[in-house]
């Protein structure tokens, strides 16, 4: 320190005092001076510009780190999506043949439909055609039936007018004996 006073001194001289620079400590710029010389020499002393750069290579690999961190999760994610976009075309695919397996069943069942619909349209013309002759059957039988009672009755009526009491005993013993016959 007494160096510095002595330097200080022998520099305030009037020698230099006639190049235009005062070295005293009214001069706040020469003051000034030395405040930032002796906070430069703190700092160096102190050694805050290794602190400093220390936390700046911290900071510069933790951002380093960050960065290798968000791409490795960008290739992840660009590993998935490629993963999601095969299963939606896998799917789509799945979903055209559903489709196209559907049309061609719903294709089959329309043609079995249609023979099913031949079918039964030839069954129940058959059943109605059955009925109808039946129906003839029955209309004809009833005809006869019919015939058959107004012959016996018109026959009734000529063979009671026309025959006599013996002539009527010896039929009903005749048909008395045809039916046995037939019986057994």
């Amino acid at each position: 320190m007494k160096k510095l006073l002595a330097l200080l001194t022998v520099t305030a001289s009037p020698a230099y005092a006639s190049s235009g620079l005062e070295f005293s400590l009214n001069n706040t710029n020469f003051v000034v001076l030395l405040a930032f010389l002796l906070f430069v020499a703190v700092l160096i002393y102190l050694k805050v510009p290794g602190l400093v750069t220390g936390q700046l290579d911290k900071r510069a690999d933790g951002i380093r780190d960050e960065l290798n961190e968000a791409r490795a999760l960008r290739e992840e994610a660009q590993t998935i999506l490629a993963s999601y976009e095969r299963k939606q075309k896998e799917v789509g695919e799945q979903a055209e043949r559903i489709v196209s397996t559907a049309k061609d069943e719903a294709a089959i069942a329309a043609e079995q439909a249609k023979v099913d619909l031949k079918a039964s349209i030839a069954r129940r013309l058959a059943a109605a055609e059955d009925q109808i002759a039946s129906a003839q059957a029955a209309a004809v039988k009833e005809v006869r039936d019919t015939a058959i009672q107004v012959a016996i009755g018109a026959a009734g009526d000529l063979i009671t007018k026309g025959m006599s009491a013996a002539e009527g005993n010896k039929l009903i013993d005749a048909a008395i004996k045809d039916a046995e016959a037939k019986l057994h």
